[in-house]
């Protein structure tokens, strides 16, 4: 028997006649003939020609929409429109029944995305899920490819951890406590020596603080992995659980940080321009009806095609910090107070509403801000001459505000710790990593890129919920 061939390689593949299984499910059924299978390889359906004769009625009505079936039989060239090739088929098994009086996914109805969240598990059998999950696929690949082809090492950090990188404080707690009772030290406190780990531990917010560990013998690493914030923030930007890629280089400084970052976004845009074609094109046809449903004034002026060739062929364009205040102090927007947030002295911790202001209004390209104020920023950043500033860089995209949070790290083991104590970080439990500052120190440097809002930004959605199979939110931990 002929081996089964996935639907993509049948609609690319230049040759006819000859004998195929195909298997996949059912999209559409009509005439009693004409069946539109998919199988999850392209969002192309193949068109499956029965043979009426051949069929029974018992048959013919488990043909349903969403019923999975093999089908054996022969490509042949398609004498109808829409199609080059199809199969006509000899042998035909239902896998799997569909009744199609509950399946939630009829074309008839044309589900919202909000439903489709609610039944997250079978939204990957729609086009437009089929085509983000991907697109998903490809860009984590081109991650691994860019980082591969320039000698880095890929380290998996850990998912548990006893500390906060960011010194947020949002985190997860982890135990193995009988939460309704636990342990008490004399004094009442919770005793976390009795913990499973024998410390109060939780769920990363970052890889970095080991990543730079790495980076200290390898010179170049990279992690790609989950991290988890406990914020209470409901907005189409934030999850719990997303995916974080992490770089950190030896013997780097600010420039060389902005130089890496800015060809690793336009390499992995580059792939998926180049190899996903297809899928790009359905979304990019699905944004562009979106946006007919908005006012004029808040529509994109790129499609997004458009607007991922136009980051990958033009020059990110790079300011401080300071320059980019003043920009933003005399804005339209500012004076005539329609910001949120009214910038009015230096030292203010930018809003998605200015990093956008600055991207889509000012520049109208890609920005990367450096040398943020110290005291908005991580611990961990190289200080400047100046006492006020650090070697921090982000880079602002549009639509999106920041996609990529980087910095030349302090490697000066001073500094480092008087630091830490004005931000009252426990300078003892973290000497593993200040050891790194005490044997054979050097420049280094790095950034953290929040993978989902890449894929935000190349298939057009508007909500981060839908580039992630499962989203965790507050209050939802389906599926």
């Amino acid at each position: 028997m002929s081996q089964r061939v996935k639907v993509k390689q049948i609609l690319q593949d230049e040759k006819t006649d000859y004998p195929v299984v195909v298997k996949g499910w059912i999209r559409s059924f009509r005439n009693n003939q004409f069946i539109a299978l998919n199988d999850g390889s392209t969002n192309n359906n193949i068109q499956v020609v029965l043979d009426m004769d051949s069929v029974t009625p018992e048959l013919l009505k488990r043909l349903t929409t969403g019923a999975a079936i093999s089908v054996s039989g022969q490509v042949i060239p398609s004498l109808g429109k829409g199609q080059r090739v199809e199969v006509k088929a000899i042998e035909l098994e239902i896998l799997g029944d569909c009744d199609p009086e509950k399946y939630p996914l009829q074309l008839k109805n044309r589900p919202s995305l909000e439903y489709l969240r609610e039944i997250a598990h079978l939204r990957f059998r729609t086009n437009t899920f089929g085509a983000i999950f991907r697109l998903r696929h490809s860009l984590a690949f081109a991650v691994h490819k860019f980082f591969n082809e320039r000698g880095f090492v890929y380290l998996h950090t850990p998912i548990i951890t006893a500390s906060d990188a960011e010194g947020a404080g949002e985190m997860f707690h982890v135990t193995s406590f009988d939460i309704k009772n636990p342990p008490l030290t004399e004094s009442g406190e919770i005793d976390y020596k009795e913990d499973f780990f024998g410390r109060a531990t939780n769920l990363t917010v970052s890889g970095q603080l080991e990543g730079e560990l790495g980076a200290m013998a390898f010179g170049d690493i990279y992690t790609f992995g989950p991290t988890f914030r406990a914020e209470n923030s409901n907005t189409a930007r934030h999850l719990a659980e997303f995916w974080m890629i992490e770089p950190e280089m030896a013997f780097y400084d600010l420039e060389d940080n902005m130089n890496l970052a800015e060809a690793f976004i336009k390499s992995v845009i580059g792939y998926v321009l180049e190899n996903n074609k297809e899928d790009l094109e359905f979304l990019a046809q699905r944004l562009a009806e979106e946006e007919k449903q908005k006012p004029q004034q808040e529509r994109s002026e790129m499609g997004l095609i458009e607007k991922l060739e136009f980051v990958l062929n033009n020059e990110f364009m790079r300011l401080t910090y300071t320059e980019a205040i003043d920009i933003l102090k005399n804005s339209k927007p500012n004076k005539t107070k329609k910001f949120n947030y009214l910038i009015e002295e230096w030292g203010a911790d930018l809003q998605s509403e200015h990093e956008r202001y600055l991207v889509e209004k000012h520049f109208k390209k890609p920005v990367i801000l450096t040398d943020y104020p110290k005291a908005i920023k991580a611990f961990y950043m190289k200080q400047n001459e100046d006492g006020k500033t650090v070697r921090a860089m982000d880079i602002l995209f549009p639509g999106i505000g920041e996609i990529v949070g980087g910095s030349q790290r302090e490697e000066n083991y001073d500094k480092l710790v008087t630091r830490m104590q004005e931000m009252q970080l426990p300078v003892e439990e973290m000497s593993w990593y200040l050891d790194t500052r005490r044997f054979g120190t050097a420049p280094h440097a790095g950034f953290g890129l929040g993978f989902e809002r890449l894929v935000l930004f190349v298939t057009g959605m508007g909500n981060i919920r839908d580039v992630i199979p499962f989203p965790r939110t507050p209050k939802s931990a389906e599926f």
